[in-house]
């Protein structure tokens, strides 16, 4: 209830930054509209018809005149657009801008863990798991770690989106692919709106998945947003709840790499797979709530003329709620694979042999039916100081203190006789803070630091500092970025203790310490940018070629190279970005040479200004390497060590085209198949990459 009050009071009063009080005097005395960003739907007078016509005809009332947003946390040319959209910082008083999915660059690429630098270590089809390929982009902070090879799909306090919109805006995305029997499917739908200037909502939908072109391989995957924000000119607030629920058939990877580069079938659906007849699935499940909120107390008088405090000195105090829950059941049944092409005898004929997925089978003999559960809470308090200006010298520090409770539940053999789960339940305090400030344009600074006392991950430290200098030549910026991080960890609960039917260890881990280096230089209007990354981990935790976790002993190197350059020669568009990677350690972090990505189109107009089209080819490739392999029961990639991956281009061919708030492209994925290259596509080790299918798609705005 206080909330909903205050979201009331603060939007009461909304003033944009830069429109004074004699601007605002001028206009009313002119009889002309206020309006500073073009057309805004919000500047209208009170009232219709003949009682606003006798408003207008009495010189003694003044209009009353809506005013545009005056949020601190947006500057003048982001007030400017039409429609931006942002995500939120959880443990700062900050909002990060992202930009409007409106263009025809990357709409083609429908496996949105594609559209990062060169893509990721993939199983195979929309809706499956994934790993980033450069091991800079891993992250390492993932609680429910079973769902973290679906990061791409979920949403997270980190990665909802909030919208500032003039109109309502809706838009629907719609892609599809192959027969009925093996199609796959790609749905979305957001809609957004502002009840004013500074108070908006905003649902987001998206479902995708397939019926998978080879056996036992269907997904199914829903994301839910609920967002509301108000970002007025003392108090703020973010709030809703996210959803997602993900279902795979695991079918283990194909029986041997002969079935993909050695054979083919007349089907997809005919290559041999190991967990076909164990029809074994995953099932997860996640339900988020979230509110974060600030309100600001200026140091200085504000004036009419002050429609932002982002100019005065001030004090924010804040505070952010979380609550998310996870859980995840995996089933399968006890069955044989049959490898007919497992080793030649003698005579150098084929041997068949037969095996099993797992190992071990320590609950059931027969059948597994593990069910895994985690929740956190979360409560931050926060406080920021603006000294003097928020884009000056020192901008804005930042204190605060936080608590996590984690409870954690799974299956045991104490459950059968008790016949409920016991949950282990965990408390971590913290305390962090942040310094940071700009000089003009030219340079960007900041510094953090976490610290955790005592609780369950007692003794964790992080440290890091961030500057770029931004230069100009010819009125083009030229950007030199440089950080440091420094970041002690626990391991999750869950690599230190886990009781299922096909895995079962309780062991304490040590604390893994990673040091890292990084630069990039770009320059936005030429379409370049460098970058390189130099990190040292100290004891780092990884499942080893048994798909059991491990920890080294000792201390692994890795070196990154990331250059992209995008070329255009009239209508003609070259897009490229390359990685170059070294592990000093293989067996423990495993990473190709190099990897790229390139996408070559034309580009041009049918109609000015009416519909425009692009065609082209996107490409992938990187070098051999033993690429990890994927893991159904721990729903993690490990580290395996008889496979290796690689030197395997796979093009798609595409034709995109934008018809005023129309987007539609049609593509045909992997259409080299067969043409050339050794036949192997696998990106994973042992999981086959799409063999090949035609695909449209559509998006389409509505601003009304």
């Amino acid at each position: 209830m206080l909330t909903v009050c205050l979201l009331v009071v603060g939007c009461g009063s909304v003033f944009a930054q830069g429109f004074s009080a004699r601007d605002l005097q001028r206009a009313q005395q002119s009889g002309q509209g206020t309006n500073l960003y073009g057309s805004n739907p919000y500047e209208q007078l009170d009232g219709e018809g003949d009682g606003a016509e006798a408003q207008k005809a009495d010189s003694t009332k003044k209009e009353r005149i809506k005013k545009p947003l005056e949020s601190y946390f947006f500057d003048d040319s982001v007030r400017a657009l039409p429609n931006f959209r942002w995500n939120l910082d959880g443990r700062y008083n900050r909002v990060r801008m992202i930009e409007m999915d409106t263009t025809l660059t990357d709409f083609r690429i429908d496996y949105p863990f594609y559209r990062e630098d060169v893509g990721d270590i993939a199983q195979g089809v929309l809706g499956q798991s994934s790993m980033p390929i450069n091991y800079f982009r891993r992250r390492q902070d993932f609680d429910f770690t079973f769902a973290q090879p679906y990061y791409a799909y979920t949403y997270t306090l980190e990665n909802v989106p909030f919208y500032n919109v003039k109109k309502p805006m809706t838009r629907l995305d719609y892609a599809e692919s192959g027969q009925k029997r093996y199609r796959e499917e790609n749905f979305g739908i957001m809609h957004a709106q502002n009840i004013t200037p500074s108070t908006g909502f905003n649902v987001e939908y998206k479902s995708r998945g397939t019926r998978g072109l080879y056996e036992w391989q269907r997904t199914k995957n829903h994301a839910l947003s609920l967002a509301v924000n108000h970002t007025g000119r003392r108090y703020s607030v973010h709030g809703g709840f996210y959803n997602n629920h993900i279902e795979q058939q695991e079918n283990g990877g194909v029986v041997g790499e002969w079935a993909i580069a050695d054979t083919t079938f007349q089907m997809p659906s005919g290559v041999p797979m190991k967990l076909t007849s164990s029809k074994a699935e995953n099932t997860y499940r996640n339900n988020g709530f979230y509110l974060v909120q600030s309100i600001g107390i200026p140091l200085q008088r504000m004036t009419d003329s002050d429609f932002s405090m982002a100019n005065l000195s001030a004090v924010y105090v804040g505070h952010a709620f979380e609550y998310t829950a996870w859980s995840k059941t995996y089933e399968d049944i006890r069955a044989e694979y049959t490898n007919e092409r497992d080793h030649r005898d003698e005579n150098g004929e084929f041997v068949a042999s037969k095996g099993e997925y797992y190992k071990d089978w320590y609950i059931n003999p027969l059948q597994t039916r593990d069910s895994l559960y985690e929740r956190r809470i979360t409560n931050r308090f926060f406080v920021q100081a603006q000294p003097w200006d928020r884009n000056g010298v020192v901008g804005t520090i930042d204190a605060g203190v936080g608590i996590d409770l984690h409870a954690y539940s799974q299956f045991a053999m104490d459950d059968y006789l008790s016949g409920s789960y016991e949950k282990v339940k965990k408390t971590d305090y913290y305390v962090y803070g942040k310094v940071s400030g700009k000089i003009k344009k030219y340079v960007n600074w900041d510094g953090n630091v976490e610290f955790h006392p005592s609780g369950y991950r007692g003794g964790d430290l992080t440290v890091g500092a961030n500057l770029a200098l931004t230069g100009y030549l010819g009125g083009r910026p030229l950007i030199l970025e440089g950080g440091f991080s420094m970041d002690r960890r626990s391991p999750s609960y869950w690599q230190e203790n886990l009781f299922s039917n096909h895995f079962m260890w309780s062991t304490p881990l040590g604390k893994e310490t990673e040091t890292r280096l990084e630069a990039k230089f770009s320059i936005p209007s030429r379409a370049f940018e460098a970058g390189v990354w130099q990190s040292v981990v100290l004891d780092p935790i990884y499942y080893g070629a048994d798909a059991h976790v491990a920890q080294f002993d000792g201390e692994v190197s890795l070196t990154g190279v990331y250059l992209r350059k995008d070329f255009r020669l009239g209508g003609f568009h070259l897009d490229n970005r390359v990685l170059l990677q070294w592990s000093t350690e293989e067996a423990i972090v495993p990473v190709p040479l190099a990897a790229a990505y390139l996408s070559w189109y034309y580009e041009f107009w049918v109609v000015k200004d009416v519909l425009r089209l692009q065609l082209g080819v996107d490409g992938r490739y990187n070098t051999k390497y033993y690429a990890p392999s994927y893991n159904p029961a721990l729903s993690a990639y490990y580290n395996q060590r008889e496979i290796e991956v690689g030197e395997y281009p796979y093009l798609d061919a595409f034709a995109m085209a934008k018809w005023k708030r129309m987007r539609i492209f049609l593509k045909y994925q992997h259409v080299n198949k067969g043409l050339f290259g050794e036949g192997a596509y696998f990106s994973a080790a042992g999981y086959p990459l799409n063999p090949g299918m035609f695909k449209i798609g559509i998006s389409w705005g509505f601003y009304d």
